[in-house]
């Protein structure tokens, strides 16, 4: 049965909300059908719940997209429920007779996406998924062997042989958008913004959420920091980042666009920059392979030899990690840095993961939820991954033996202590010298610097000469009895 032109066709978004490069978008503008946005704040999925900072930052990324739209004529419709309930509701209502979504990689995200299209399908409605999040399909690229790839550099070296990724997609210039839209739930009602307190309050001094701040955070990357990328990416003080991540989680950008910006700039910029930014793309097309193939990511060792570690129950010292309390300023600083821009320096990350782990030996779990709850780049697949792959678990995993030093970590990659200063205000007195380990300053140094060790800054929790030789031995005996 032909369907009907004028008929609207529903734009679902999730994460993915952009205009700009968007397949599901471009597909329903070229079926000339009017377009119905909507998003659905999903019921329960069986996915981890959208963290608090992630929240702040949807709100205002919904509103960035309802402006887009507004622009163009239309606006963005809100419904709140279970996915395929709301779905039918709206097809009821406005008599639209096509669906159209980009794809989402995880689980259970997965398994409601199948659903819903077999029983649209049932209805006779059109409900068509596209690609566009990843640069790669999880379920397509895989080894000569036809298993998933369970390696970085393999996968790496696989993806590279895929080609250059297609051109991004620009935005439609118009769109012939739906001008009578079912009832909206309002924005405000989702009560998304914390408010009492706001401990969201300097967010915006570093973000600006949605697709414009996006591009315009992309442009910026490329053209001041891109060059030299390699070398600086580590040393957090330096603004040398992307900073793309939380744009990326919610998909105000695709990786493709992200990607073709760096195209034909290696006469000004050096390939290897070039490269490892690259790299660091693919790593995020990595851990969504991994999630695709693993669900329990989040949950589970993917190397379950790591079953068997007997984790430590410390309430306190998790605290005190979670606080920045620790007596480690890098780690310090870095843990308050999250709690106040709700976003961390990726090599600060690494360095405070490896302290919960192996300094604390507290479960990476635990780490893994409290980032997803305050980062704005929270990612199911990256953060997982990633706390895997310090904790010694995961794929491609650094050992567990290769524990962090935070003191030598420190001095290697904030050497003159701008990074520890900007974050623990209480030690900006210190010299470069002391900075990274105020333990050991003289009683003098601390008093010129007003100082006061277990009072206005704490002394280590824990020793970490003996914290490490304590978290190798319950390694080895991990070890022994697997």
């Amino acid at each position: 049965m032909a369907k009907d032109g004028s008929k609207p066709v529903i734009l679902w978004f999730r994460n993915d909300l952009r205009l700009d490069d968007n397949q599901a978008l471009n597909a329903a503008h070229l079926s000339g059908r009017p377009v119905i946005p909507l998003f659905i704040r999903e019921a329960e999925t069986g996915a981890a719940p959208l963290g608090a900072a992630q929240a702040w930052w949807l709100h205002h990324s919904l509103e960035a997209l309802d402006g887009s739209l507004l622009k163009r004529g239309g606006r963005l419709l809100l419904a709140s429920g279970q996915a395929l309930e709301v779905l039918c509701t709206i097809i009821r209502d406005s008599g639209a007779e096509a669906v159209f979504w980009n794809r989402r990689y995880d689980p259970p995200g997965i398994a409601v996406d199948i659903r819903i299209k077999h029983e649209l399908e049932k209805q006779a409605i059109d409900a068509r998924s596209f690609g566009g999040q990843l640069l790669h399909e999880p379920s397509r690229l895989m080894t000569g062997s036809g298993a998933p790839y369970r390696v970085y550099t393999p996968f790496w070296r696989a993806l590279e042989k895929t080609g250059e990724p297609k051109p991004p997609l620009d935005a439609p210039s118009k769109l012939r958008l739906a001008s009578k839209l079912p009832a909206s739930e309002s924005l405000a009602s989702w009560k998304l913004l914390p408010t009492k307190p706001d401990w969201a309050r300097d967010f915006v001094d570093l973000w600006t959420p949605g697709e414009e701040g996006a591009q315009e955070r992309l442009g910026s990357f490329v053209e001041e920091a891109l060059d030299g990328y390699k070398e600086n990416r580590d040393y957090p003080a330096k603004q040398a980042t992307s900073m793309l991540s939380p744009h990326l989680a919610l998909g105000e950008i695709s990786p493709a666009r992200i990607w073709d910006a760096t195209r034909g700039l290696s006469r000004r910029v050096p390939a290897s920059d070039i490269v490892h930014f690259r790299k660091e793309i693919a790593w995020r097309e990595f851990s969504y392979h991994l999630l695709f193939h693993f669900p329990r990511l989040a949950s589970a060792n993917w190397n379950d030899r790591f079953d068997g570690f007997e984790w430590r129950d410390d309430g306190e010292g998790f605290e005190a990690w979670r606080r920045g309390m620790t007596g480690y300023p890098i780690v310090d600083a870095g843990m308050r840095q999250l709690w106040r821009h709700g976003w961390m320096h990726n090599r600060v990350r690494m360095i405070a993961a490896s302290f919960l782990i192996k300094d604390l030996m507290i479960d990476w779990r635990r780490g893994e939820a409290w980032f997803r709850d305050t980062l704005v780049d929270a990612d199911p697949a990256n953060n997982a991954a990633s706390w895997q792959w310090v904790a010694g678990s995961g794929a491609d995993a650094s050992p567990f033996f290769r524990i962090f030093n935070p003191v030598l970590q420190g001095e290697k990659f904030d050497p003159a202590g701008d990074y520890v200063r900007a974050h623990v205000p209480e030690l900006r007195g210190l010299a470069a010298k002391y900075i990274h380990r105020p333990f050991e300053a003289p009683k003098s140094v601390l008093d010129e610097a007003g100082i006061i060790l277990g009072q206005t800054y704490p002394e280590p929790i824990v020793d970490h000469a003996r914290a490490r030789d304590r978290a190798l031995a319950a390694y080895k005996a991990t070890r022994d009895a697997a």
